[in-house]
């Protein structure tokens, strides 16, 4: 199932539901002067996601291919987009650059630094490190200026087969996936570590309007508080108190 959404002005989400997982996993496409696709999805998504795109532009017009960290879903397929696409390029971070994309990507990637501004016409994308926030040491996220959404990649994450976007408090099934995650195999799938806490802080500073989530809803409202809320829920199923009192 793959449905087609506009949350903010020229942002689309693009999601594909995989009833398996019980979990949306989501793709965001900026319509403007260079178009952007953020997640490329995995390769056997891609000839979905690739319909799907041409609904909205043709494919091969794509100048940037964004991402957060590296991960199947985020960038998995980074080179059939590269293939379809002659002027796009790779962005994410100058870590991931360095660690990663040197090697797997076919045509060298742009890698930004906290001082850095991703213009793709009218739009401009301000990007912010997160590294193992949600994972990685190459995590960053992107945070468009003009409309205030925040592309947070695996933050937020909650399953289901969701709005495209909500005004509804998504803590609570944040906080159950979190939970549900940390009875199963993936029970390390986001850190809390003594650097998340500033990190989230930081983030809310932005005061974003509209948190795109990789997985499940995305939340249009007091995107600060939320993030301030995340950095409790996360703390109390994650950090450190929580550990110690399993053992």
């Amino acid at each position: 199932m793959t449905t087609i959404d506009e949350i903010a002005p020229d942002l689309y989400r693009i999601s594909l539901y995989v009833p398996d997982y019980d979990m949306q996993f989501n793709h965001f496409l900026v319509k403007d002067d260079e178009p952007m696709l953020y997640h490329t999805g995995m390769r056997s998504m891609f000839p979905m996601l690739k319909e799907a795109v041409a609904k909205l532009i043709s494919p091969e017009e794509l100048r940037w291919i964004g991402f957060s960290h590296f991960e199947v879903d985020e960038c998995g397929s980074l080179n059939d987009w590269l293939g379809i696409a002659p002027h796009a390029q790779a962005v994410c971070s100058e870590v991931g650059v360095m660690v990663n994309m040197s090697d797997f990507a076919i045509r060298p990637a742009r890698g930004l630094t906290r001082a850095d501004v991703l213009q793709t016409g009218k739009y401009s994308y301000r990007f912010i490190p997160t590294p193992h926030l949600p994972h990685g040491w190459d995590a960053g996220v992107l945070f468009e200026e003009k409309n205030k959404t925040l592309l947070c990649s695996d933050l937020f994450h909650h399953n289901g087969n969701c709005a495209p976007i909500t005004t509804s408090d998504i803590i609570e099934k944040v906080k159950a996936a979190l939970r549900n995650m940390q009875q199963s195999p993936l029970n390390d799938y986001m850190p809390y570590t003594h650097k998340t806490a500033g990190m989230l802080q930081e983030l809310a500073a932005l005061n974003p309007q509209t948190l795109a989530t990789m997985h499940g809803s995305s939340y249009y409202g007091d995107c600060a508080q939320a993030l301030h809320d995340l950095n409790i829920v996360m703390k109390e199923e994650l950090g450190e108190d929580k550990l110690m009192l399993e053992v």
